[in-house]
């Protein structure tokens, strides 16, 4: 059977993938002859049904449909979120005794619609009792989660979407409490504050971005409930994961409008959790720690005290390097870490964007790390097709080295697509503050710890009358502190007259290539099982 693909290439059609979305292509029909034969110009829009297509400079139009039943069926299932087929029992003894073993009153439990029923636990292996917490989204049941009475087992509605429990809870309020668990959100009930949801896995694993990211999908889901709201407080668990997740959802919600708890933790009776405090100390206690939160760092206005935790760690472990280039002969000049702004100049082509691309390759495959890139200079599918090279080894292009395979390059646009978020201004002139906007985005969205804006100079000209470069150059590296995430710029230096002779230029930038030990970016040849560059 004809497959969408094969469709699409009796017209010439050749998007990078076939995902479902919006597609910006060369068209076979007109760019060929065109002056500008790099421009993008032909829309292609790919859903469950089949494609349609336009160019804007041509008018060249049309579309296929997709005849692949077993591909429609797969698009359907992923294309709408399975939804409970039924509501959980009413709640047992057994559920009402282990909630009281909590804390937790009949009350809170049924305003919170709790219920019980008996599931398959994959952890255990079989069938259990079990506690349901039900998760609702403008009154639509939308996920049950089931924690086994007697074990500490967890499950859910296989394929459901990851939505905040209680989101219901906040839909009429500007101020929310974010928890850790369901019973710290019913422990907060407790104290009389309703306002309060909890995330729906706990706190995530420390440790590379893209394991941690795909936990942080229900913020996403849940934004356009989040926007409009002005006061968060964080009230999450007090240990490591707890931190960990605190600081990740600050991250991406804004740190300016987050608060956060300490739980007590002085005396006998240590405190992780809204929960434990409500059973040591009573739901008293539990509403005066969250009405004592303390703000994040406002931009500009800290207290020393804020440091001190900081100040002190640099007493005793001294200053921590960054994350590794992936060159060691760059490392001992300079490494990588969040929240701060790096300028690459230089004059043309001496590679300062093949630089910044194996870089962000280096970081994206040693630290799992997401990218926002803001690049004028490469339409999408070349510069695909550059980071295709540098993830490989393998050059994209026929030449006199072995060239990738399409399998070759199919696996590294499917890498790339994890790692990599493209911004594009189709539609309108960048702006300084367009590409910041859309930068916050990316962070709320994918979770993006490396922004690139290539070349810088694109968007200078658009500056204020009065305003000079230097203070436009500080909102970047302002707004990458603000995000905790690195940012870079690429600026086009072109102090050497015309008269420079291009080998000779050119030349020069292989030598400096050559004296940190990085030979030519983008032909390195480097082995997909260490990840790192040779």
């Amino acid at each position: 059977m004809t497959s969408l693909a094969e469709r699409l290439l009796e017209h010439g059609i050749r998007p990078q993938n076939h995902r479902d979305g919006n597609h910006k292509l060369l068209c076979p029909k007109c760019s060929p002859t065109r002056r500008n034969r790099k421009d993008p110009c032909l829309s292609l829009t790919i859903d469950r049904r089949g494609a349609v297509w336009k160019c804007h400079h041509c008018g060249w139009s049309g579309g296929v449909v997709e005849r692949d039943s077993a591909k429609l069926l797969r698009w359907a299932r992923l294309a709408a979120p399975i939804k409970p087929s039924r509501s959980p029992g009413e709640p047992t003894p057994a559920v009402l005794a282990w909630l009281a073993a909590r804390g937790i009153s009949e009350a809170v439990a049924r305003r919170n619609r709790i219920g019980a029923a008996r599931v398959y636990f994959p952890k255990l292996g079989i069938e259990a009792d079990s506690i349901a917490f039900s998760y609702f989204r403008n009154g639509e049941l939308i996920n049950i989660k089931f924690r086994a009475l007697a074990d500490k087992a967890f499950t859910q509605v296989e394929g459901a979407e990851a939505v905040l429990y209680g989101l219901d809870d906040i839909a009429e309020s500007e101020e929310a409490i974010f928890v850790e668990g369901e019973p710290d959100k019913l422990a907060v009930e407790e104290a009389g504050l309703n306002n309060v949801v909890s995330v729906p896995n706990g706190a995530q694993t420390i440790g590379r971005a893209d394991d941690d990211s795909a936990g942080f999908v229900y913020l996403g889901n849940c934004a356009a409930e989040l926007e409009r709201l002005k006061r968060i407080v964080l009230a999450v668990d007090a240990d490591d994961k707890g931190r960990a997740l605190e600081e990740e959802l600050a991250r991406r919600l804004g740190r300016e409008r987050c608060w956060r708890v300490q739980w007590p933790n002085g005396g006998d009776v240590q405190c992780k959790d809204a929960n434990e405090t409500l059973l040591a100390h009573g739901a008293s206690v539990v509403r005066e720690c969250i009405e004592n939160a303390a703000p994040y760092p406002i931009a500009g206005l800290h207290n020393v005290i804020e440091y001190a935790e900081e100040t002190i760690g640099l007493y005793r472990d001294g200053r921590k390097r960054g994350l590794s280039t992936g060159w060691p002969s760059v490392d001992g000049l300079m490494t990588i870490r969040p929240g701060e702004l790096s300028v690459v100049t230089g004059i043309p082509n001496h590679g300062k964007s093949e630089f910044v691309d194996a870089l962000t390759v280096n970081l994206a495959e040693r630290y799992g790390w997401v990218f926002a890139v803001c690049s004028f200079e490469n339409p999408p599918a070349e510069h695909i097709a550059k980071l295709a090279e540098k993830y490989l080894g393998l050059p994209f292009w026929e030449g006199p080295s072995w060239r990738m395979s399409e399998a070759d390059l199919q696996r590294a646009i499917e890498w790339a697509s994890q790692h990599f978020v493209l911004i594009r201004a189709d539609d309108e002139a960048p702006t300084v503050e367009w590409i910041l906007n859309a930068g916050r985005g990316a962070v709320m969205r994918y979770g993006t710890r490396g922004f690139v804006v290539d070349p810088y100079n694109e968007i200078e000209h658009q500056r204020p009358h009065g305003i000079d470069g230097d203070r436009i150059h500080l909102r970047p590296a302002r707004q990458g502190e603000a995000l905790r995430a690195a940012v870079w710029r690429a600026r086009l230096d072109n102090r050497p007259s015309a008269s420079d002779a291009s080998g000779e230029r050119q030349a020069a930038g292989a030598d400096a290539l050559r004296h940190f030990g990085l030979g030519k970016l983008g032909e390195q040849s480097r082995s997909r099982s260490r990840g790192a560059s040779a």
